[in-house]
Order: C-alpha cells, then structure tokens, then sequence
C-alpha cells in the first residue's frame, strides 16, 4: 500500500495531499499587478486584524488536560501530573484487565459483595453467573461496585490479587502517577491517579472496540444474569454533546466529581480530564470548555469527496480504464503544522466481468501518519470482461509477446532446415538412431609376419580339414 494520485495510471503511485495546510496561491493576468484593497470611497481599506488565535479555558477544577491521541500532543493541561483520588475512574485499569485477561462471552460467578448504602451497584447476587461482556457494561455504565469485584475475581481469583496486579500493570504501562487500594475507587490514600495518567490508561482502552462501544453507549440491557438488568450511563454529557462518546464518570468525598471524557468531530478524537470538579454540572460544563477549545484549535480538510474519482485501474487487454470512486466523503480535522495523506489501496489492472458499484478498492486518509478515515472505492461503471478479440489484438499489438513468439518460430525454422539437409547428404538425423555397424575383420597378414606357432597350427588346421574330407569321400 502506498499513497496514490487521482490521475491516469493510479494504482499504487504516490501523492501527499496537504490542502488543508496550504494556502491558494490567485492567479494574475499578464501585466497586472497586486493592489490594496479599498473602501467604498476609493480610500485603502484599513487592513483587517489578524484573528487571535483562542485562548486557554480557565477552569475550577484541581486539575485537567486535553489531549490529541494521534501524536499524543497536549493542548491544555492544568496540574496534569497532580497525584489526586479518582473515585470510580479506577474501573477503567479493571475494566482493562478483564478485557486483557477474559473473554467477552466468558461467564464469571459473582463473589458475596456487601454494599455500603450509598454505593452504586447492578444487584448480583453471590454465585450469580454474568458474561464479561454484561459486567463491562454495568462497571462502565452504572459503575456497578459489585460488577467491579466479580471482574476482579474473575481474573485474579480474589480481589487482593487482582490489586496486586493494579499496580504491576500500571508500573508496565508506564503510569508513573499511579496507585491502586482497590477495583473500584473507594476512597483510600493509597488509591490514586494523575489526569495525564489517565488520558493515556483511556486512550489505550478507547482502541479496543468493544471498550469504545460500552463507554459510547447511553444505557444497556444486561441480559445474562439471573434476570435482566436495564441502566443508563452515569455520563450525562453523552446526552448533552452529540460529539461526545467516552468514558467514565466518578465521585467521592475526596475526589470530588471526576470525568475522563473524549469527543470525535470531523474524524478528530481528543481525550479529556478533569478532576476535583465542584459538581456535576461543573464536571460537564468543564468538559464540555475544554473539549470545544481543543477542536478550535482544528480545521476541517476533505481530501476525498463523495463520488470522487479516485483511481482508475487499466482493464485487461484493452486500451481502457475503469475508473474508482468514493463511496463516501472523507473530512478530517488538522492542526496548523500537521500532514494529511491520503492512501490508495487498489489494483493496477482489473480482469473479469466487474458490476457497476462493485467495491474494488479503499482510500485511507492518516493525519501524521495514523489513519483516521477511510471510505470504500467502488466502480463507477460496469465492465464486461476482456473478448477473444480483445485477448488477439492485445496480442497482436504488444511487442512484448511477439517478440519472444517470433524467436521461437524462427528456432523452429532453423532446426527443420537443418534437419532436411542432414537427411540429404545423407547424414543421419541426430534425433534417428544410427545403425549397427559391422564388427572390424582382421587384416591377412603374410606369413613372414606370422610366428612358428601360429603357422603349426594353421598347417595342423588345413590337415585336420583335409582328414576330415578325405573320410567323407570315402563313406
């Protein structure tokens, strides 16, 4: 895969698309030259101020940050490395351990869990059986205390050891700022966390699917239980930004209100942290400043419009090609200084009978390098496949083929003329077996080159000839 243009002969060829990033240059005629701008009068125009760019929120609470998951940049942080106490935010290291160590669909048997009065819980009962999957939802949603030490349980066998491995996984991940007493976030000095910390702990959750789907879901049905659960999520700024969609709500005594939320607009995630927040509304009202002022920061770029052509891959053995287009549109949100590419993904020729619509590739845009969005590339037409006239005149017409099927004909010509004047000089064709040839008869020699031994026996030979003959004539 590689970066692609949208002219003749894209397959595979590269281009960086920076449209978002660059400014148009405006054509002058000939001869013409730049002038200042005037008021109606015909006085110069005052020049217009530069736009200031926005500044920082201010909030009340203890601590916050802002942050761009793509290249991990910091847009606003306020005490972002303060260690503080995180209430029910400490479900989202359990609910990454059960997402580490179990299976969705995997049944776990919920231990006795005595509640406090005040405590949030989906009601298991000891030894009830609930899915992974169903647990995540009441931890996420309804920060169930109960669905938090059954979770715990479930990996680690007791909820001492799953602390235990808290802590070893926080240390693993790099959580420097990090602290666990327990899975769910009771208050405890020993149970503690940082807004940076914690951005990074959501970010790697927010990459796991079925994590992002729970955190972005505003109520659920729990279904595998003894009877089933219906909650809706305790992130109420879901419900108040449609743009929002993540992740966990938390308040204690000590922590105050918590909230480590995340938004996506125009293909651009940012992730957020506020803790010590005076309230609820606080919490969300916070939230819900520094996310708007971290998108301010953005502008939105389309590299690919619905429809757009895209690639146009060669059909096979023709002199045609098949243009691809966009299924959908592509926007993205840039920085100043960040790059867009957009990558193609599609054939360089395309054989076959193809349908109109049919998906024959992909177009990816990344924003410094990590793909952000990505659309299907469909055929913008029919296409029959290649005929018999199309495959001989292919053929035909491409030096490539005849060149190598002229060099055999011409072998062959050569090794049959060969051939024939072998057969008429009468030279045996190396391809025919030659005949036997006779053995070699020995030379007579004379008999002054015989020896006396070899004369003794021929003499005895002719006489025993003779005898022999002699005793026919005589029978």
């Amino acid at each position: 895969m590689g970066t692609a243009s949208r002219g003749p002969g894209t397959g595979r060829t590269g281009r960086r698309l920076a449209a978002a990033l660059t400014v148009a240059a405006i054509a002058l005629p000939a001869g013409a030259t730049a002038q200042s701008p005037q008021s109606q009068d015909g006085a110069p125009a005052k020049p217009e101020a530069a736009q200031a760019p926005p500044s920082e929120p201010k909030l009340a609470a203890r601590a916050w940050i802002l942050v761009d998951p793509r290249d991990d940049t910091v847009l606003a942080a306020k005490s972002a490395r303060r260690r503080l106490s995180i209430a029910s935010v400490t479900k989202l290291m359990t609910a990454h351990l059960a997402l580490e160590e179990l299976r969705p669909r995997q049944r776990v048997v919920a231990p006795r869990y005595d509640a406090g009065p005040i405590e949030s819980v989906i009601g298991l009962r000891a030894g009830e059986r609930m899915t992974v999957r169903d647990l995540l939802y009441g931890l996420i949603l309804e920060s169930g205390n109960d669905a938090a030490a059954t979770l715990a349980t479930g990996v680690s066998g007791s909820v001492p050891a799953f602390v235990q491995q808290m802590n070893r996984e926080a240390e693993s991940l790099g959580l420097t700022d990090t602290s666990y007493a327990n899975p769910i976030g009771l208050d405890d000095p020993a149970n503690f966390s940082s807004v940076a910390d914690q951005v990074k702990l959501a970010e790697l959750l927010l990459a796991d699917p079925l994590f992002a789907r729970i955190a972005d879901s505003e109520s659920a049905t729990l279904r595998s239980g003894d009877r089933p659960r219906r909650f809706d999520t305790r992130n109420t700024l879901l419900g108040l930004d449609p743009t929002a969609d993540g992740v966990k709500t938390g308040h204690t005594l000590n922590a105050g209100y918590v909230l480590v939320g995340s938004a996506t607009r125009n293909g651009t995630q940012l992730i957020s942290a506020v803790f010590g927040a005076g309230s609820e509304a606080a919490r969300d009202a916070e939230t819900e400043k520094l996310l708007d002022y971290g998108f301010s920061l953005y502008r939105p770029d389309q590299p690919v419009e619905e429809g757009e052509e895209v690639a146009d891959p060669k059909l096979d053995y023709r002199d045609e090609r098949l243009p691809l287009v966009a299924k959908r549109a592509l926007v993205v949100s840039v920085r100043e200084g960040q790059t867009v590419d957009l990558e193609v993904d599609a054939p360089d020729e395309l054989s076959g009978e193809i349908s109109e619509g049919e998906t024959l590739g992909r177009a990816t845009v990344s924003v410094d390098g990590k793909a952000v969005a990505s659309t299907p590339l469909q055929a913008a037409r029919a296409a029959d496949a290649a005929s018999l006239a199309n495959k001989v005149t292919a053929t035909a017409q491409n030096p490539a083929l005849l060149l190598p099927a002229g060099g055999i004909v011409i072998v062959v010509g050569v090794l049959l003329a060969a051939r024939g004047r072998r057969r008429r000089d009468g030279v045996p064709d190396e391809a025919e077996p030659l005949p036997p040839r006779e053995p070699r008869r020995a030379r007579n020699r004379t008999s002054e080159e015989r020896t006396p031994e070899e004369r003794r026996k021929m003499h005895e030979e002719r006489m025993r000839r003779r005898r022999q003959r002699s005793g026919e004539g005589q029978g």
